[in-house]
């Protein structure tokens, strides 16, 4: 919450603040910029990208469709959808060079670390990445990096298990492209619609940390490239998108029903966290997360773990039965995680395929923002020691 501490502190002439300064730790609720991008109803559990209803949008959308919708503010005509989808093919290779490095990098890092240093080399070694400076530039730069976002996760899961990477496949649409390129084999149909809607429910979700960190970098007129990674490494945190890791990992331990209850149970009385449970913005159920238990359901079905989606669900019972009233409910990471699993995905590449997803709404705020950029500069209140009198080395105890 806010909190005026002008009255709490010894304001001196030599501090940077008025008289009275308001307090947000987190930043928690400081309006830091306008969009007409997208927004969540946190009360109401809602998310609008531009205006749709991410329901319609999951129901008869695309991603590649949604990307456009992100970039340029409506939805595309069926030429204006086809053109836009042959761009996207034409930049998802990545280059040998890019892949050959990090293959060669002497520890084993987690698929982030080796996401965010491949977008780094990539800024280095293309000679295309020229630093873009005007909005067209960036623009186009930034359809780049949403093209070669899946290639470059892809080849990190493959280097991770020893494998070769796959080059994409021009035929294939940009979810469906994806699965294949992680194993070599095209997808079932409901697999690829799965992804599809998971990287649709992704794509952008208000100011969070990623996106705000994306957006400072970017507003030092810095490169987008740089913008990218810095997305990247807060998106690494498991207080942000890492927490999908940490929800299958819990499940995964529970096998059987019995055991699910008593562990939450066990976890409710000890007023613990839930993994997947609470969000900073929604007070009721994620929405996106109403859509992924669907599919979460239909996967297990044809996967055979039905067992795992039980205890799933009987988590969820049990935490909404004791936090859902205040407000602390399913997120999109309690059933991400288990939608991923039933895909085959190994649960580090949870989090980079977050990134493959929302590398598009970081480009379109970033690009946004750039039309009426102001660099970010928040002051921070110094409660501090003051008045100190430098004490030579040899005298101090």
């Amino acid at each position: 919450m806010k909190e005026d501490i002008g009255d709490k502190l010894d304001i001196g002439d030599k501090l940077d603040i008025g008289d009275k300064l308001d307090f947000a730790k987190g930043l928690e609720d400081v309006v830091a910029s306008t969009t007409s991008i997208g927004y969540l109803d946190g009360q109401l559990g809602k998310l609008v990208y531009r205006g749709y209803d991410i329901f319609d949008l999951a129901d008869f959308s695309t991603f590649e469709e949604t990307v456009y919708l992100l970039l340029y503010g409506k939805l595309p005509t069926r030429i204006e959808l086809v053109t836009f989808k042959d761009k996207l093919v034409s930049y998802r290779p990545v280059m040998d060079e890019v892949m050959d490095r990090l293959d060669r990098l002497p520890c084993p890092c987690h698929p982030m670390s080796l996401l965010r240093s491949g977008i780094s080399l990539m800024e280095c070694i293309d000679e295309t990445c020229q630093v873009a400076q005007g909005i067209e530039d960036k623009q186009e730069m930034g359809i780049k990096l949403i093209a070669q976002m899946p290639t470059l996760t892809a080849g990190i899961a493959r280097i991770l298990t020893n494998e070769q990477p796959v080059p994409p496949d021009p035929g294939l649409d940009h979810a469906a492209n994806f699965l294949y390129m992680l194993t070599g084999e095209r997808a079932d149909p409901l697999a690829e619609r799965v992804m599809d809607v998971s990287l649709i429910l992704h794509a952008d979700h208000g100011m969070n940390a990623s996106t705000f960190s994306a957006l400072v970098v970017a507003a030092t007129l810095s490169d987008l490239h740089s913008a990218i990674t810095s997305g990247i490494s807060a998106l690494k945190g498991p207080l942000h998108g890492g927490a999908n890791e940490m929800v299958i990992r819990m499940l995964l331990k529970l096998h059987s029903e019995e055991e699910a209850e008593n562990y939450a149970d066990e976890v409710i009385a000890a007023n613990k966290k839930i993994m997947g449970f609470g969000h900073r913005v929604y007070k009721t159920i994620d929405p996106r997360a109403k859509i992924l238990q669907q599919y979460a359901e239909d996967l297990s079905n044809i996967t055979g773990n039905q067992q795992l989606y039980r205890v799933a669900r009987i988590i969820e019972k049990r935490g909404m039965e004791a936090y859902g009233k205040k407000g602390v409910c399913p997120n999109i990471d309690f059933y991400s995680g288990l939608v991923y699993h039933n895909l085959g995905i190994h649960t580090d590449m949870f989090t980079p395929i977050f990134a493959v997803s929302r590398t598009a709404g970081w480009v379109a705020r970033i690009l946004e923002y750039l039309e009426n950029n102001r660099i970010f500069r928040p002051r921070a209140v110094y409660v501090g020691p003051k008045g100190l009198n430098y004490v030579p080395i040899d005298e101090r105890d």
